[in-house]
């Protein structure tokens, strides 16, 4: 337990700060013992009223004045589920086992922390010598409750190689995506056809606002870099390639100046048959046809998407790598 002028634990594998106007010291005292009765993995630290340690918590468990609580995620998100009596079984159920955090890394929230985009973004820091002094949630962005899909933290980094501390940039993340370059081999580069997919995307900074990109994306589910890959090319083409057809062309980092995740690059030479299908789909739309998601199947020759600039630079790259 921190009370208000404590110095926290050095590490933990999960915290929670008790918090809110019905905090009484008989209320909390009570929230503790149950807290203690279900916590069964490593360290939680409960932060007290009055220690204002919002951004240590991974949870807050917020006791109105009628006693009712609510259990929120560090960032004010509901947790998933129902929380329990006086909040314990809500809090034991959406830590789970926690995470042993030390030093910088007690201020990456739990669902950050155990992203996998996070977990590799660290990784190489800590390959690289450099260390994490600290952090703070800017902005998540979640699909589901209690899953978190994009992420930036404004980061502190001890950068061994240099001896200093880079403490001005955040680092945005998400899901890996599966990328595949879909073509049919002409008699020279420029004359080799690609298929592209049109797709509106908020952020597109194109004259006609839209992004042309090859097939891909990402999945919350698990899976594989070529399941996706294979799921990907159906749902926005309607093409079924079967997997063995699929060359890969490893990972990289799409934009290493802003976001951590990588492309998984895959290529598939298609028939004459399938490019005449997918001719004949060019004004019908494929994928889920639903306010979130709306594709577009493109036909296009390399040297047509060079010169029209077409695509962004990392698409660009990518089929300048397959086509080689």
């Amino acid at each position: 337990m921190v009370r208000a002028g404590d110095e926290p634990p050095k590490s933990w594998d999960a915290s929670v700060l008790l918090d809110g106007p019905g905090a009484s010291p008989e209320e909390t005292s009570r929230t503790v013992e149950l807290l203690a009765g279900r916590w069964r993995a490593g360290r939680l630290v409960v932060f007290l009223p009055g220690s204002a340690e919002r951004a240590h918590a991974d949870l807050v468990l917020e006791t109105a004045p009628d006693g009712s609580v609510t259990t929120t995620w560090y960032d004010g998100r509901p947790t998933p589920g129902q929380a329990g009596e006086r909040g314990a079984d809500g809090v034991a159920d959406a830590l789970g086992t926690g995470a042993r955090r030390e030093g910088g890394e007690r201020d990456v929230p739990l669902p950050v922390w155990r992203t996998p985009s996070f977990q590799r973004w660290y990784a190489a820091q800590r390959h690289a010598g450099n260390t994490l002094l600290g952090a703070r949630a800017v902005w998540t962005f979640r699909l589901e409750p209690g899953t978190v899909f994009f992420w930036a933290l404004h980061v502190r980094v001890h950068v061994v190689a240099e001896d200093r501390v880079k403490s001005n940039e955040v680092v945005i993340s998400r899901p890996d995506v599966s990328v595949v370059a879909l073509y049919r081999r002409g008699p020279t580069r420029d004359q080799t056809t690609v298929v592209l997919v049109r797709e509106f995307r908020s952020a597109a900074s194109t004259p006609d606002g839209n992004v042309h990109e090859l097939p891909g994306g990402s999945s919350l589910q698990p899976s594989t870099p070529l399941a996706e890959a294979k799921d990907e090319v159906e749902e926005e083409t309607g093409l079924a390639i079967e997997a063995g057809r699929f060359r890969p062309h490893g990972s990289r980092q799409v934009a290493g100046t802003m976001s951590a995740h990588h492309a998984h690059l895959f290529s598939a030479e298609i028939t004459d048959e399938e490019l005449a299908r997918l001719r004949a789909a060019r004004n019908r739309p494929y994928g889920v046809q639903a306010e979130d998601e709306r594709t577009w199947v493109e036909i296009a020759t390399y040297g047509e998407i060079r010169r029209a600039s077409l695509v962004d630079w990392a698409t660009l790259g990518m089929l300048a790598t397959v086509l080689d």
